[in-house]
């Protein structure tokens, strides 16, 4: 039986990728953090939490690093875990850095240092691309990064490369585009509009209030992208790869597109605040995926359509549950609104 070491578990990506790789008959570790409130809904929500052996971890503390290598004795790393919101990075730069940056470097020095021989994945980002010229961005684009996250990312990028050739080291990066899920977090615009589109139409809420409409982003499933990341691992040679759908939507088409499956009108209740914009925005993103088809034979299935649907009918269900005075593993009521969350930076 294989064994799995997914850093990051408790998130979007880390449930999904533990509930294939259980499904593929890996004994599966994940790395979580210890805080005051255990953020563990997402593996509750799977019905996978008790499947799954958690271990403590800091990414600014190396022998927790080390310690993780150890207890877990992976045939393959996953390495997710981050400071992951784009917005919260320019809060946060120095934190950023260290966490989603450095924190790659002390993994894959523990792997060296412990078993050279595991295989180990990078979380990579289409932000390392940036405001770039390119009507699409491929595994050959130039990167230029438009925030801390992106830069923090451009030396995971990196780093990741250098243990691969200087250490021979299995290490990948997948580059992946916006994947977007009934699971992600309610800070990250897709969700917060999703859940938005939920209350409003169940008399909840009366508006929603965003930042720029006109970015625009490639947006896949995540349960399709977390099947990537597995098949990078198994292919004979080590490489980076661009994981994407090809098509490029904006905010505002979210925003439509999220209000129709309601039967609403968007434009009664979206507002735009310039509080929502951030300093420095990439402006469009849409990748590429030619190579992952090629030699991965992966392509993405849901299309954005589908994807708002899915979205904005879980997030709707689940206020009904609540409302019928149901208690669920989710994490939309106790999520404090962005109106009462002061910071000194703006964001989308």
């Amino acid at each position: 039986m294989k064994r799995a070491l997914i850093t990051g578990v408790t998130g979007q990506d880390g449930s999904y990728l533990a509930k294939f790789l259980l499904d593929k008959g890996y004994e599966v570790y994940g790395t979580y953090r210890r805080v005051s409130t255990p953020n563990f809904w997402r593996l509750q929500c799977l019905g996978i939490f008790h499947e799954i052996r958690l271990i403590p971890i800091e990414l600014v503390d190396s022998g927790s690093v080390v310690e993780a290598i150890k207890v877990s004795n992976p045939d393959e790393v996953y390495h997710l875990a981050a400071q992951s919101f784009v917005g919260a990075s320019f809060e946060q730069p120095v934190g950023t850095g260290n966490i989603t940056g450095l924190g790659v470097a002390r993994v894959l020095e523990a792997i060296r240092q412990i078993n050279p021989e595991i295989k180990f994945y990078q979380a990579s980002t289409s932000e390392l691309y940036g405001n770039g010229n390119s009507d699409s961005q491929n595994e050959n684009t130039p990167f230029r990064p438009t925030s801390p996250y992106a830069v923090a990312k451009l030396y995971g990028y990196w780093i990741t490369k250098i243990y691969r050739q200087g250490y021979k080291i299995f290490a990948c990066n997948g580059i992946l585009f916006n994947h977007e899920s009934p699971l992600r977090g309610l800070e990250f615009v897709t969700r917060k509009i999703s859940n938005a589109v939920a209350k409003i139409s169940l008399g909840l809420e009366k508006e929603l209030i965003l930042g720029n409409l006109e970015a625009k982003r490639d947006w896949g499933y995540a349960p399709e992208y977390v099947e990537s990341m597995w098949l990078i691992l198994q292919q004979d040679e080590p490489d980076d790869y661009v994981i994407a759908t090809n098509e490029a939507h904006s905010v505002r088409e979210f925003c439509e597109k999220a209000f129709d499956v309601v039967g609403l009108d968007w434009q009664k209740y979206v507002k735009v605040d310039k509080r929502f914009f951030r300093p420095l925005d990439t402006n469009y993103l849409r990748g590429d995926y030619s190579k992952a088809k090629q030699k991965l034979n992966w392509e993405p299935r849901t299309k954005f359509d589908d994807l708002v649907k899915i979205m904005v009918d879980e997030d709707l269900k689940k206020w009904q549950r609540w409302q019928n005075g149901e208690r669920f593993p989710w994490d939309a009521p106790n999520y404090p609104g962005e109106a009462d969350i002061l910071t000194r930076s703006l964001r989308v």
